[in-house]
């Protein structure tokens, strides 16, 4: 049986950027429409349905946040990754407060695009089959119990490695990027994420300076790669 492609929904005020995602998308499989602006994309999702929304920040009259937020009046499920050239903090966070799934930040290569949505889309079918437990070279996380073991001695864990720790679980095998790690833990900032990453690699790699399980995954984050 043939796979229906995913729908995806292009939003970029810059006809140049529009266009160069949506022919790129498209030869890598998707579906792919676009809109110009805040009101045409409020136009096509009142009559269509998408599987992911690829919306830019920086646009004249209704810009991404705006529409970000009327998006997820009505819809909370559908993924949506933010393109803005803006690099603050700041910026990043409040996307994803708002509801967004993921951030990249302009100018971006269209494969790291196209790995990310394709990252964002396979979780989506993941998490109707939720992952429980996750093995690591001899090491057990319980995800549900929230409780990481070494046969049966339990390792002890601080907040913040727990939380992203169980964030990567939930999304095993699949990059997340550190915007992500840091809005959905106590990492606030980037740079803490790596602090904290380090700290959790010394408690479950067999050699934290070489990881086999939390894995960087270069220009975007990290991966946790459980046992084959």
């Amino acid at each position: 049986m043939k796979r229906i492609a995913s729908h995806l929904l292009v939003v970029d005020d810059d006809n140049r950027i529009r266009d160069l995602v949506k022919r790129y998308l498209t030869n890598a499989g998707y579906h792919v429409s676009a809109a110009d602006g805040g009101e045409s994309a409020r136009k096509l999702l009142s009559q269509l349905v998408f599987d992911l929304i690829i919306l830019d920040v920086m646009m004249p009259g209704m810009d991404g946040f705006e529409l970000l937020r009327t998006i997820r009046l009505t819809d909370k499920t559908t993924p949506v990754i933010m393109l803005t050239a803006r690099g603050e903090a700041d910026a990043r966070i409040e996307g994803l407060k708002l509801g967004a799934d993921d951030y990249l930040a302009k100018p971006f290569e269209p494969e790291e695009l196209a790995l990310r949505i394709a990252a964002i889309l396979r979780r989506v079918v993941t998490d109707e089959n939720p992952v429980e437990e996750i093995e690591m070279s001899g090491m057990v996380f319980n995800i549900p119990r929230e409780e990481l073991k070494a046969g049966n001695e339990r390792i002890k864990l601080t907040d913040g490695e727990l939380q992203l720790l169980k964030i990567l679980a939930k999304q095993a095998g699949e990059p997340v990027s550190r915007e992500a790690l840091a809005t959905g833990s106590s990492a606030v900032v980037d740079r803490s994420v790596d602090v904290q990453i380090t700290r959790l690699r010394k408690k479950i790699e067999p050699d934290p300076k070489d990881p086999i399980h939390i894995q960087t995954v270069r220009g975007i984050g990290y991966r946790l790669m459980p046992d084959a």
